[in-house]
C-alpha cells in the first residue's frame, strides 16, 4: 500500500475547494482534479473513496476550522454584548484571513453534504452547545429578548456578513468601492446589540 503524501494531501484539498467555489459541484469532477494537481486519477483514490467521500472530508476539514476559529477567546459566560463581539471580530477575521475556504464552506453548508458532514464532527456538537448556554446565559440575565432562533440568527450575525460579502466584493451598494473597517463593524454591532436587547 502506498504511503499517503501530505504535501500532495494538501495540493488535492486546495485544488478541490478552488474548483468546487469557481465551478459548483456540477462542474467539479474527480478527473479535472486530478489534471489540476497533475497527478494521476488513481492516486486521488488512495486518500478518498469516491467523489462524494473527498468533498466530505474536505468539508469536515473546513467545518472544523471554522468552528475552532469561532470560539478562540470566547466563552459562553462572557456578557451578551462582549461576547458576541468576539464572536463578530472571530467571524470576521476569519472570512478575511480565509475567504476561499469560507465561500466552500456556505457552497457546503447549503448542500446535501451538509448534514453528514456536521453529524460526523464531534466538535460541531460541541460548538452548538457552547452557543445555546451562551445565548441561554444572555436570556437568564436579562441581557437578550426571547426570539426565534432564525429572527435571532439573523439580527446578531446577518449585518455582519452583509458587510463581510461587500468586503470580500469590493463593493457596497452601487458598485462604491467598501473595505471593511473596524469602526464600520462597531457602527452596525452597536445597531445589532440595540435591536437584541431589552
Amino acid at each position: 500500500m502506498r504511503i499517503r503524501d501530505i504535501d500532495k494531501e494538501n495540493l488535492v484539498i486546495e485544488n478541490a475547494i478552488d474548483q468546487i467555489v469557481r465551478d459548483g459541484f456540477q462542474g467539479f469532477s474527480m478527473n479535472k482534479l486530478a489534471k489540476a494537481c497533475s497527478i494521476s486519477v488513481a492516486t486521488l483514490y488512495i486518500y478518498y473513496k469516491d467523489k462524494d467521500d473527498l468533498i466530505q472530508k474536505i468539508g469536515g476539514k473546513m467545518a472544523l476550522k471554522f468552528f475552532s476559529g469561532t470560539v478562540k477567546d470566547f466563552s459562553p459566560d462572557m456578557s451578551f454584548e462582549e461576547g458576541l463581539w468576539k464572536q463578530w471580530e472571530n467571524r470576521a477575521d476569519f472570512t478575511m484571513k480565509y475567504p476561499k475556504e469560507v465561500a466552500f464552506f456556505e457552497i457546503i453548508k447549503h448542500s446535501p453534504h451538509a448534514e453528514t458532514i456536521l453529524d460526523s464532527i464531534k466538535e460541531f456538537s460541541d460548538f452548538r452547545a457552547i452557543m445555546k448556554q451562551f445565548i441561554d446565559n444572555g436570556l437568564k440575565n436579562n441581557e437578550l429578548i426571547p426570539m426565534t432562533f432564525e429572527a435571532f440568527w439573523s439580527i446578531a450575525y446577518g449585518p455582519l456578513y452583509t458587510l463581510l460579502n461587500f468586503h470580500t466584493e469590493g463593493k457596497s451598494m452601487g458598485g462604491k468601492p467598501f473595505v471593511l473597517t473596524k469602526e464600520i463593524m462597531r457602527e452596525a454591532f452597536q445597531a445589532t446589540i440595540k435591536a437584541l436587547k431589552p
